[in-house]
């Protein structure tokens, strides 16, 4: 017994204090989760906000708690405001959609019926109305998430920015003194974040309004029923890398379709593929190259985890969660492979 080894009672100490910093972290990582998307949000808008608070407060000689303000003013005008009115105009539109698929099925299993009888196959055995419109309807609502969450997401970044702001000299220093990472990768982590915010927070909304735009006039040329509404639902779509085009003009064909009016169903759907599509690409290249190079691979994951936890805006911040868990991992493996440096004390 006298033989073995024993833990040192540093380490015991050590490891009891991880333990409960882990435990204590964990908990109020939970109850903080539903609004983690106020947290990324406030990260986000000081990161694009940082030179105009220092313009503001060191040349133009604000004081600090005026330029926070205006800031934040601004950017509730130019973002909360224009989001807040698409989540709820596609919220007054869910009944709508679902009592207007329920209309148009009829034509569209006489379309699929002609398909069935011209190549002898059995598509429509399985179509059924009502449960298609409570699936839609459901899926709705869950995807645009609750009031309560996002209003308190919402008072939660502005009230986490306002100090980011009001102290953004010395929040650099903070975060620096808690981040065990050498001078060197420390750097190159905030241009890497400043380059993915920028990328995920600007780069992608402007490719999805370009499609949007872009689709809206074809909308228009062809007479598409609603088309400030499927000018939103392609321009949201339109984010998501490959699939976008298809996931938002496929719902506009069959609708027009089923309406009766086959010429603009036909029209608008190659219009979609050859038009939006041409403009996906450009905007691509151009947007998120001058920005940042992000893989289309990280924005459609990163679509898949941020929409069924962040909802709406999962859009934007679910890419961004998985460029910054990347980052973590390369800097991790910089950091402690065989040609670490060292860390800051």
């Amino acid at each position: 017994m006298n033989g073995q080894p024993k833990i040192p009672t540093q380490i015991i100490r050590q490891l009891f204090i991880i333990g409960v910093i882990l435990a204590i972290g964990g908990l109020i990582f939970s109850k903080l989760l539903p609004y983690l998307s106020g947290l990324l949000g406030a990260l986000t808008l000081y990161v694009i906000m940082r030179k105009s608070m220092r313009t503001l407060c060191h040349k133009r000689k604000w004081p600090k708690p005026l330029a926070a303000g205006v800031l934040m003013f601004l950017s509730f005008i130019c973002i909360v405001v224009p989001i807040g009115g698409v989540i709820i105009m596609l919220s007054n539109k869910i009944t709508t959609i679902s009592k207007d698929f329920q209309e148009v099925s009829g034509p569209i299993k006489d379309f699929i019926g002609k398909i069935e009888s011209d190549y002898n196959i059995n598509l429509s055995s399985r179509m059924d109305a009502n449960a298609i419109s409570e699936w839609i309807t459901s899926h709705l609502q869950e995807w645009l998430g609750t009031t309560f969450n996002a209003f308190m997401a919402i008072l939660l970044m502005y009230f986490v920015l306002y100090f980011m702001l009001v102290n953004h000299e010395r929040f650099r220093e903070i975060v620096c003194q808690y981040i065990p990472m050498n001078t060197k990768n420390l750097q190159e982590v905030g241009r890497e974040v400043r380059g993915m915010v920028r990328a995920n927070a600007i780069g992608i909304p402007l490719v999805g309004l370009a499609q949007g735009i872009v689709s809206l006039i074809g909308f228009l040329i062809f007479g598409i029923k609603d088309p400030i509404f499927w000018f939103v639902i392609l321009s949201l779509a339109s984010m998501v890398p490959f699939l976008g085009t298809s996931l938002g003009m496929i719902p506009v064909f069959l609708i027009t379709l089923a309406s009766g009016d086959t010429f603009a169903a036909w029209a608008i759907l190659i219009y979609g593929f050859v038009f939006v599509g041409m403009t996906d690409n450009i905007t691509r290249l151009y947007f998120l190259k001058r920005l940042e190079d992000v893989h289309p691979l990280i924005t459609l994951v990163g679509v898949m985890v941020g929409v069924p936890l962040f909802g709406f805006i999962g859009l934007i911040f679910g890419p961004l969660l998985i460029s910054l868990f990347l980052l973590i991992v390369k800097i991790y493996r910089r950091q402690y492979g065989k040609d670490s440096e060292g860390t800051l004390p």
